[in-house]
Formats: structure tokens, sequence, C-alpha cells
């Protein structure tokens, strides 16, 4: 049979990766697709790397859309990123009646559910393992694997960035911004980092898995964004002192009234698998009502790891090629016509349990006047600690750090508890609020 003919947009990292990998396991390829795979045609505006990169047998361009135009081009590879010239292009090539796979999680994030819609119309598949968690395979598992279970809640570290730049913190003591610049060095993060200190790019990934997991359209405008840049070596330090370590996460939850889908760093307890991934690793949990929880790790960036899933999606689209449309995977894993409408809740409706830090005063009757303000916000204490606050002298040598574990409660309870709080004379920084979350 006539091996499926590729044309690949980008040829950067993950393109090069992608080639690479293809040329490679060919032979392993076709064994399990029932077809040869080969990219045949490349876009980059780069043309001399390009070329460099696949050689002679390739056609190179520099113009994306005559990869489009092309009709022996069956899938089509999207590698360029952002919402811009992206989406027109996706667009494009699936009114062209091109099958489509992309790693680009903030173009889905945004407009997935116009692409998919118009994927649908055309009897095309747009696929995007790639998109979330690099060369874990959690967009399959998620879809397919886990089909037959109501999913409860995912919660995933999926931003190798900030994970590593986490784990330096704890594991040298070291504040943020050393070690945001070795992470800059190590190439661990960017020149501008933004998307991923601030968590807008785990945000997209949260809101790629939270459409599938829950059958909801892709809402990325509703998510609650948090990121690390706030965060100090002197938590993460209590943190592990209280058996937690602090980690960004990813959450969506299923809740009666709606679901949860949010970004923030929150602390998860030390004895959770989660907890313990290091470095620049990506780990997702999810439970289901039948299978109980399940655990996906491994490198959720790089070049041969996001390949992998690059793929697994071509190889996934050429066995479905000449299959009737109705039969494939949704690419929601819910039938179109059969998504919910559950919205998504505000911040101040989400429920989860807390981690304050309060500088305060060394003086009677202060630990009183706070667990007072909790109480009458119907706020229960887990624990109370306090310690000799570090870095202080002189007039700021009579201070304390009182550290706060409460219970589950309400954000706007908190909210509003906090508000009387700061309002303390005896109270003498910001209040740091760090969400908790036991994962159990």
């Amino acid at each position: 049979m006539k091996p499926i003919q590729v044309g690949l947009l980008g040829i950067g990292v993950v393109g090069s990766g992608t080639f690479n990998v293809l040329q490679r396991n060919q032979n392993e390829i076709e064994r399990r697709a029932g077809r040869g795979i080969e990219i045949t045609m490349v876009a980059d505006l780069d043309t001399a790397r390009a070329r460099a990169a696949v050689g002679p047998n390739v056609t190179v361009v520099n113009d994306a859309r005559a990869v489009i135009a092309n009709p022996d081009i069956d899938i089509v590879i999207e590698l360029i990123g952002g919402y811009g010239i992206a989406k027109t292009l996706v667009l494009e090539a699936v009114a062209a009646g091109k099958h489509v796979v992309t790693a680009n999680k903030a173009l889905l994030a945004v407009h997935g559910t116009e692409i998919f819609a118009a994927a649908s119309a055309k009897g095309v598949m747009v696929a995007f393992e790639a998109a979330v968690a690099g060369g874990i395979p959690i967009i399959k598992a998620l879809r397919e694997g886990l089909t037959a279970n109501r999913i409860e809640w995912i919660a995933g570290i999926i931003n190798g960035t900030t994970n590593f730049i986490l784990s330096e913190m704890r594991s040298k003591g070291l504040d943020f911004d050393v070690v945001l610049k070795e992470a800059q060095r190590l190439g661990y993060a960017e020149a501008d980092p933004t998307f991923d200190i601030e968590g807008v790019d785990a945000a997209h990934k949260a809101t790629i898995m939270s459409a599938i997991a829950f059958g909801i359209p892709v809402q990325f405008d509703k998510a609650y964004v948090e990121g690390i840049t706030k965060l100090s070596s002197q938590d993460i330090k209590y943190a592990e002192q209280l058996g937690y370590r602090i980690k960004l996460l990813g959450i969506a939850k299923r809740r009666p009234e709606g679901i949860e889908l949010r970004v923030h760093p929150s602390l998860v307890p030390s004895k959770r698998l989660i907890a313990n991934v290091e470095g620049a690793m990506n780990a997702v949990m999810v439970q289901g009502d039948a299978v109980g929880t399940t655990l996906y790790y491994g490198k959720g960036a790089g070049s041969e790891p996001t390949a992998s899933a690059v793929i697994a999606d071509l190889v996934d689209i050429t066995r479905l090629h000449t299959a009737d449309a109705a039969q494939r995977v949704p690419h929601l894993a819910f039938q179109p016509n059969a998504m919910s409408d559950l919205r998504i809740l505000p911040m101040a409706d989400v429920v989860t349990s807390y981690y304050l830090r309060l500088r305060v005063a060394d003086q009677t009757g202060v630990l009183a006047k706070v667990t007072g303000i909790l109480a009458d916000a119907d706020i229960s204490i887990d624990a109370v600690l306090q310690r000799e606050a570090d870095e202080v002298s002189g007039e700021e040598a009579n201070q304390t750090d009182l550290i706060i574990l409460t219970h589950d409660c309400a954000e706007a309870r908190m909210d509003a508890a906090l508000a009387r709080m700061q309002s303390l004379p005896t109270v003498l920084q910001s209040i740091v609020r760090i969400r908790k979350e036991e994962l159990a």
C-alpha cells in the first residue's frame, strides 16, 4: 500500500525530532500502522535549516500554504505554535480535507471548539496528544483508556520549567529569582519565561484535559491562573517541615454545581507519588469512579519525547484514514451532540484547604485573635505552628511566623477571613496563602 504522505509546518526542535524518530523507527511504525508514513514536504521560513534537517529527498518550501495545497499530502503537522497564523493554517488545512496533528496547546485551549467543529463538519481528524505533557500519553488515556469511567478529578504537574524551579528551590534553599536565572542558563526556561512561571502554559493544558474528562467545551478564559513568582524559599521550607511539598498543579475537578478549573501552587503531602516528581518531569493523576487513582509520569517536553506523541497521532490517523468519520474517537472523547453545559465555577466557589503564613508581632493574644477570625468564618483549623521568623534583627526581633493549616472551605469564606486578619495591627506583612490538595 502506498505510504501516507505528511506535510510538516515548522522544523524546529519538535519538528526535527519527529522527522528523526520517524526515520529511525520507520519499519516498526509501519508494522503498527499497516502502511508507511513519510514526511515528504516541509515548510519553514529558514529553508537552509530545514534542508539540513531533512536531507535531499524531502521537498522544502518557505510557504506553509504550499504544503496545504499539495493534493498528495494526507496529513498536516502544525508545529508553528501561538494563536495567530497557526489557527489560520490549521483551519485552512481542515477546509482542504487534510487531517491535522498539532502540539499547539495554546491554540486548542483558546480556539479548540471552533477547530474541532470545523474538523467534524469536514470529516477529518485533529489529533493533539503532543499538546499536553509531551511524551506522556495522557490524552489517549483520558479519551480511550478511561472511557468507562466517570472522571472525578485530574491534578497534574504539567509544566517542566516550574517544576524544575520548585525542585531547585526546595533542594538548595534558593529564592525564586536565583533559580529562574539558573533555569534559563540550563535551557529549562525561555528568555521570556512568562507563560511558564505565571501558570499560563499549565492552564492551557489543564483546559484541554478538563474538556476531555468532563465532556465540556474548551474554556481557557474561565480558568483561574496563578504562577509561582511570589513563592518564597521560606514557605517551601515550612511546607517540608509540615510533611508537604509545593507543586504548581493544574486541577480540574467535578462538583455537583460545576467544574473547578484552576492552576496554582499547592501543598501536596510528601507521601504522594506526585509530590516526589522532581526536575523537569511531568506527572498527571486521574481519579475515576471505576479505576480509582491512576498516575502518568514522564518527560513533558523535549525533541524526541514530544515527537513520540506526534508520531502516535500519525499512526492513529493512518489506521483510521479510510474509516467512516462517525466511527472515529471524538476529538474531546464525547460525541459532539452530547457535550455538557456544566459551568466553570468562579474561584470564590472553589472548595479546598489552605496553608497560611502570617508574620505577626510576638505578643500575647495574637493567636487568639487570628483563630477567632477563622472560627467566625466557620473555617476549622487542622494545625497551628509558631516559628521564629528568619532574617529578622533589631526592631524586627520581636516578630514570629504563625503557620496555620486549615480544613476545606469555600474560597470566598477564606478571602473574607484573610481580609479581617490582614487588618489586625499585629499582622506585620502581607499574609501568604497557598492552597493545599490532599489528592487522596
